[in-house]
């Protein structure tokens, strides 16, 4: 089994933590949906004859794409791809774009689930983050596609912003319990370079994430998360029972994936490949059929490493017996190195699966780098 991943690079503006790959130009929205329907149709043995069980739209803003040219691109991907019943098919919304009116046109589309951008539900987070939606938008979109009879949903929240109070994230929580979101994904916010977040701290407009504050968030977020029933199964993804994310759960779990669009990645196990995070660049490529892509071939070594970065973040865990296939010597040093954080009550092992505990999962990233190889 395996993923499609499509990129849709447009915004309507920036958000000023963002530092994905996207335009807020539309003006070449139509050739790029060209090029991105081609590439689908050259790339169509990527996965090698394997079925697809989950098509994901991501951006971007994808909630940017009209119903038709959504139903434009699931038909190039059906002609080329074999697709497994009952898939899952999410498409990543803004909540400003969730409107009765383009909800009940998505209806007619294979869209099942929705990935909702809410952030926070508070406008002066909104404001902070440079969202393209309001407080209400967010609490009525979800309402709104409930109605409209999308049950299916999981939205996005962000913890550790200098306008984020204990009490503020505690309702943040408190609302998403609320409208029953049967998954829920929370994120801490980072300064990453070339945004306008990192520019705005460095000239001292706003105040920089406080490691403190985020941590304490991080504690709150668990209590809320494990008082209210939701099972953590990732360091940032929570969910009712039987609502894990399929698609992103697959990324965790070492399948193959298949991305397409600017800048996006794929994976075949041996091998990553990712292509230009250029829009016009994309566009000129897939039409005069030149390169656009970068590869890498994954040693052994690169292999290990990405399997306990991906498997540690997870409730599933790092299991001792595959780390064998990198010899014994491997599985050993990784046992001894892992009896520190054992020792530390940063990490458990239960029956040869190592797991990281709540404590190890706030300096998770510390942890991991730590037990990789080379």
């Amino acid at each position: 089994m395996a993923g499609i991943y499509i990129h849709i690079p447009f915004c309507k503006q920036a958000c000023h933590y963002c530092n994905f790959h996207f335009s807020t130009s539309l003006n070449q929205k139509t050739v790029l949906l060209q090029a991105i329907h081609q590439e689908l149709e050259d790339r169509k043995d990527y996965l090698a004859g394997q079925v697809v069980e989950t098509v994901y739209w991501g951006g971007g803003t994808p909630s940017l794409l009209s119903s038709a040219e959504i139903l434009e691109m699931w038909e190039v991907i059906t002609k080329n791809y074999t697709l497994k019943e009952n898939l899952e098919v999410t498409l990543e919304a803004n909540p400003d774009d969730l409107t009765a009116k383009y909800l009940k046109e998505l209806q007619a589309t294979p869209i099942n689930r929705f990935s909702i951008g809410i952030q926070s539900f508070f406008d002066e987070d909104l404001v902070f983050m440079n969202r393209a939606h309001n407080a209400n938008h967010a609490y009525d979109c979800i309402q709104a596609a409930q109605d409209a009879g999308f049950e299916n949903l999981t939205i996005d929240l962000i913890y550790g912003t200098p306008t984020t109070t204990h009490e503020r994230w505690k309702a943040n929580l408190a609302k998403a319990f609320e409208l029953k979101i049967p998954h829920i994904s929370c994120y801490a916010l980072t300064v990453e370079p070339k945004t306008a977040l990192a520019h705005f701290v460095k000239t001292g407009k706003v105040d920089n994430v406080e490691d403190n504050h985020t941590a304490d968030q991080f504690e709150i977020l668990l209590e809320g998360m494990e008082a209210n029933a939701y099972e953590q199964y990732e360091i940032s993804n929570f969910c009712l029972p039987g609502n894990y994310a399929q698609h992103n759960s697959n990324y965790w779990t070492g399948k193959h994936y298949l991305g397409v669009g600017p800048a996006a990645h794929s994976f075949n196990g041996p091998t990553r490949r990712w292509n230009i995070a250029h829009n016009p660049n994309y566009i000129k490529a897939l039409k005069e059929k030149t390169n656009y892509w970068e590869v890498e071939v994954l040693s052994p070594e690169n292999q290990f490493n990405e399997y306990i970065m991906t498997a540690l973040r997870t409730k599933w865990g790092v299991h001792a017996t595959h780390l064998e296939g990198w010899g014994n010597s491997t599985r050993i040093w990784f046992e001894q190195t892992a009896q520190v954080f054992i020792q530390q009550g940063l990490m458990d092992c239960q029956k040869d699966v190592y797991t990281l505990t709540a404590k190890g999962k706030i300096v998770s990233d510390a942890i991991i780098a730590d037990l990789f190889l080379g």
